[in-house]
């Protein structure tokens, strides 16, 4: 594969030391987005019991306030880095940009719960932008040690949402109320904007074709019809007609995605040779496994510490700090060793970390503190802060620096994907197993034909509430069948999700190969000598 340098519009006739000032404050603007859109991956979960009480919300409308953000981030990620390539990276992520902070606005005042996953979905669309050309222009203005640093930099802060998130979303909505945890975004958004105009340099692919608009469309549907299967499966029914519609339809588009690529060739938004790099291959499945049980871990975990343990969002962010602040230090430290240690070592000893860290939760009973589940925060927030830097610069790594939006737009619908079917997924078999321990325990069986939906109530974080409701003899076997309903359903779907991370560190140490790498990031990152890793 021959180098193949991306034009910038900036040209040689930029001062040198102007250029250099320039692709610092690249750094620092996408690292702010980078920041903002983690950010709203994970701030959002210790609002969701605020969430419900004030927008009349169940459990299923509160899984689409985190999914239908993922859904169209995973739906347009491809397709934002295809079109920056092709139109020009700082003109398509400044649109971005535009489309995330409108969208935050709209989260911001929405009057009930379907305005605001309507606008989630918005804000999803902007993000995938964000995601997917952010990596590409660092990528762009770095090159030797200093692009290790610069994707250390980026995934430290990665590491810094993830970490931060459930504490900032706590004070936020404890102090001044749910709605700011979408509001804040429009004040940064302005300043990055204003920033983002002035400093960033424009590039693009300078073999570009013409817009790849078939692809560029049936991707999108394809995506989208995936994970809106995974989404909805549990409510209709996996084997239900509207689903396996869903599923048919996107393994269809997919098939035609592919044939309608091999046509267009050199034109094409997707480069199928990819698919024949193992170091590709085995990125992209680690990325997607080790998000779809990572992410949906915190998820149920903050549901446990807020809904069983009955914490404040604010008090379940500070018990949270273990877990953030172990994140953001490991993924600070990778930053530093992804120029010096196989990429293969670092990927896979950082997944089965995650694993081990899952598997842990079992430590956690009925009648525990939260400080059980310490040992699990630990872990999974080392194997987390690992995994963020080695991943984002390997999603570029594999293609030529021309190809840098596709490759990392690639590599964030992995990320994505993996965690809105994680969510989905994981979440659906959540609130069956909690739904079914209640219907099926004692306390249950009194509440005679209202079991069900009490199960369901419980699963959706209301026992307490549900307890309260009955008549005095009962309030006390219900509320403890609720408690054990939920932790014995907490518990069975983590072990699920540590046995899905382990194979993401399987397929990290069995697939990931320096060798593979393209030759800008080999001496980028100066792994040519661990190509036998």
């Amino acid at each position: 594969m021959s180098i193949a340098p991306t034009v910038t519009d900036a040209g040689a006739a930029s001062p040198p030391l102007v250029r250099a000032a320039n692709r610092w404050w690249t750094l620092g603007i996408v690292s702010i987005a980078t920041f903002m859109l983690m950010l709203d991956l994970t701030v959002v979960n210790v609002a969701l019991p605020d969430l419900r009480t004030a927008l009349h919300a169940d459990f299923s409308a509160l899984q689409w306030v985190l999914d239908a953000y993922a859904l169209t981030l995973a739906a347009f990620l491809l397709t934002g880095g295809s079109l920056a390539d092709r139109l020009g990276r700082k003109r398509v992520y400044g649109v971005g940009f535009v489309v995330f902070t409108v969208a935050s606005l709209a989260c911001g005042a929405a009057p009930d719960i379907l305005a605001l996953n309507l606008s989630r979905g918005l804000q999803g669309v902007g993000a995938a932008v964000l995601f997917a050309v952010g990596p590409a222009l660092i990528g762009q203005e770095f090159r030797g040690k200093d692009r290790a640093l610069a994707f250390g930099v980026f995934g430290g802060v990665s590491g810094l949402a993830i970490a931060f998130g459930p504490l900032i979303g706590g004070a936020l909505t404890d102090g001044i109320g749910w709605r700011w945890i979408f509001l804040v975004n429009v004040p940064i958004g302005l300043v990055a904007m204003v920033l983002g105009a002035l400093r960033i340099t424009e590039s693009r692919d300078p073999a570009a074709h013409r817009v790849d608009w078939g692809g560029l469309v049936v991707s999108s549907a394809a995506l989208g019809l995936l994970v809106l299967g995974f989404l909805r499966g549990e409510a209709e029914g996996w084997t239900s007609a509207p689903i396996i519609a869903m599923f048919g339809g996107a393994v269809l588009l997919l098939a035609l995605f592919v044939v309608v690529e091999r046509r267009l060739g050199p034109a094409a938004m997707l480069d199928l040779g990819l698919f024949r790099n193992p170091t590709f291959n085995g990125i992209s499945v680690a990325t997607l496994l080790a998000n779809a049980a990572g992410m949906s871990a915190i998820f149920l975990e903050v549901s446990y510490m807020q809904n069983v343990l009955g914490y404040s969002p604010l008090a379940t962010g500070l018990r949270f700090l273990p877990l953030t602040l172990t994140l953001f230090v490991a993924a600070a430290v990778t930053g530093g060793l992804t120029a010096s240690v196989s990429p293969r070592l670092l990927v896979g000893s950082a997944i089965a970390l995650m694993s081990v860290g899952l598997f842990l939760v079992t430590l956690v009973k009925p009648g525990s503190h939260w400080t059980a589940l310490l040992p699990a925060m630990l872990l999974t927030g080392l194997g987390m802060g690992m995994f963020n830097p080695p991943r984002s610069s390997l999603a570029i790594g594999v293609a030529e620096p021309a190809k840098a939006g596709m490759a990392a737009g690639i590599g964030e619908t992995f990320q994505q994907v993996g965690i809105a079917i994680g969510i989905a997924g994981f979440g659906a078999l959540f609130q069956h197993r909690v739904a079914d321990g209640f219907a099926h325990s004692s306390a249950g069986a009194a509440l005679g034909p209202q079991a069900d939906a009490a199960g369901q109530a419980v699963a959706a974080g209301a026992g307490r509430e549900l307890a309260a409701s009955v008549p005095g003899p009962l309030r006390a076997a219900v509320g403890s069948a609720a408690r054990e309903a939920f932790v014995h359903g907490l518990t069975d779907v983590l072990i699920g999700c540590g046995a899905v991370a382990a194979v993401g560190a399987v397929a990290g140490f069995l697939f990931i190969r320096s060798r593979d790498l393209h030759e800008s990031a080999l001496a980028g990152a100066e792994l040519g000598g661990h190509a036998g890793h």
